[in-house]
């Protein structure tokens, strides 16, 4: 065995650098260590380092150890360095300046949470200026009367408000004219790309002088965005023409003829020919969905004159339970024409100005009046047009899926049990208000949409409960579930699945009618 001084010998170090040696790198954040300025951190009595710049040449093998650390012993440089800071430091100072360090710290984040905040504010204050001029375009202005009242008020602000007016945007804001509010999308929830983008192309369609009624159904089929809903649903019904320049023209006769009835018919509505029809629709308003919405004495007495004109206009039908339904979709999309609410159920009616509740209730009366004349048989005496689609409805389940059919056949469950309201308030019972009205978009695309396609959607409805269905056992359940369907919290995702069902449907049966049968 070599004495120490010949191992001392043996490892001494050649001058390439070995690796795994560490050495320290200093910048902008942690500069060499300086003892002339830093000698209140250095104890009385002890050494003051030497600069790390020029480092000591290692002679031996324990020397070279000493100033290298292995890369995997972090537990051990750790304590080395602990143990140094505690030894050469002054522990008050050190304390000292980490309070001062702290305290900047604090003083700075408080400093820019002020200034966010500020920021924020004068935000809110410019966005709200903007919103109250932007929104000018949809919103409802007062009425004549009030504006001269309140001319003497304006007078005595106009100074004040003149200097707050000159730094916001010049905006025009047309008069509320003929019911049809302006498409432009100021002040409005914020879109996806995939809805902006199919709102522009409605709007692009609608611009044009004459509306092209087709390629309007192919974007309509699989919704219509709600900016743009009430002139689309009037053109594709046939309520307005399609040509730009007439439409004006033909809703101010539609307007006036509606009315002429009114003024005609509906004092008679107390006559003992007609009292019954009125009594009949007097009861069943109370029984419409949403809840909110008809128990406003405004809308009832909406509802009532609608469905009281449509009645003595079709003496072949007459009034029947059910048709009372199919006014809410209409009114709910146009009453969207002149207010800014999401939310049209809890929105009170009544504030609105008489003249446009009188444009909403005429175009409701219309629309409703054409989608009426297409499945009118549904409302005859006895209602053939039902008892017909139900029975279709039955064959065509059968087809599609047999294990269910066979399944309400063993436990004695009827079609016309369950069915005959799905044809009679299509569907307007089964599913919330805002589903029905996405529903209705596809139907007024589709020719014969509310009675030919209405067929399949059923079928397709009926086959989404599979499950359900084959897990009841009891014919009571069974009627139950399907007269309570869970669809409280359907939204245009499960309509557009369920339309995508039927779509199918149709296209393999539509043009094969022995399908139906076994």
């Amino acid at each position: 065995m070599a004495s120490d001084g010949g191992r001392k010998q043996f490892w001494k170090r050649s001058g390439a650098k070995v690796p795994g040696s560490i050495q320290h790198v200093y910048g902008a954040q942690h500069p060499p260590f300086d003892p002339l300025l830093h000698g209140t951190l250095i104890k009385s009595g002890s050494k003051p380092p030497t600069t790390p710049v020029k480092l000591k040449k290692v002679s031996t093998f324990q020397e070279f150890e000493s100033n290298t650390s292995d890369a995997w012993d972090l537990g051990d440089d750790d304590d080395e360095l602990l143990a140094i800071a505690a030894e050469n430091l002054n522990t008050e100072v050190v304390m000292e300046t980490a309070h001062k360090v702290i305290q900047n710290h604090s003083k700075q984040q408080e400093q820019h949470k002020v200034q966010e905040e500020h920021l924020q504010e004068e935000k809110q204050e410019e966005f709200a200026q903007l919103t109250s001029v932007a929104c000018g375009d949809n919103r409802l202005v007062k009425s004549v009367s009030e504006g001269h009242t309140s001319s003497s008020l304006d007078n005595a602000s106009e100074n004040s408000s003149m200097q707050r007016s000159q730094s916001l945007p010049q905006t025009s804001i047309p008069p509320l004219t003929s019911g049809m509010a302006d498409l432009n999308t100021s002040v409005c929830p914020a879109l996806s790309e995939r809805e902006a983008s199919r709102l522009d192309k409605f709007k692009q369609l609608l611009a044009g002088p004459n509306t092209d009624l087709d390629e309007l159904r192919k974007l309509s089929w699989s919704g219509i965005p709600k900016r743009v809903r009430p002139i689309a649903w009037k053109l594709l019904s046939g309520y307005l023409p399609a040509n730009v320049d007439r439409r004006e023209s033909t809703l101010q006769r539609k307007r006036k003829e509606y009315f002429a009835f009114v003024e005609q018919y509906y004092d008679s509505r107390n006559d003992e020919n007609h009292q019954d029809t009125y009594r009949q629709i007097h009861i069943d308003i109370p029984r419409m969905s949403p809840e909110v919405l008809r128990l406003q004495p405004k809308v009832t007495e909406i509802f009532e004159r609608i469905l009281f004109i449509w009645a003595i206009r079709h003496p072949a039908s007459g009034y029947v339970q059910g048709i009372n339904d199919l006014v809410t979709p209409f009114f709910v999309v146009f009453v969207c024409e002149y207010i800014e609410e999401e939310e049209v159920e809890n929105f009170d009616v009544s504030s609105l100005p008489e003249e446009v509740l009188q444009n909403i209730e005429a175009d409701s009366y219309w629309c409703m009046s054409k989608l009426l004349d297409g499945i009118q048989d549904n409302y005859t005496f006895a209602q053939p047009g039902i008892q017909k689609k139900v029975k279709m409805l039955e064959e065509l389940v059968s087809r599609i899926d047999e294990q269910v059919h066979r399944h309400l056949d063993q436990h004695e469950v009827k079609y016309l049990q369950f069915a005959f309201r799905w044809m009679n308030n299509l569907l307007m019972r089964e599913v919330p208000l805002r589903c029905t009205i996405r529903l209705w978009d596809t139907y007024q695309s589709e020719p014969e949409g509310f009675s030919h396609f209405h067929l399949y959607v059923c079928a397709a409805f009926l086959v989404r409960w599979r499950k359900e269905i084959l897990e009841e056992k009891d014919f009571q359940e069974l009627l139950i579930f399907l007269q309570n369907l869970p669809t409280v919290h359907w939204g245009n995702e499960d309509i557009s699945v369920l339309l995508a069902e039927a779509y199918k449907l149709k296209f393999a049966f539509a043009d094969a009618p022995n399908h139906y049968k076994k």
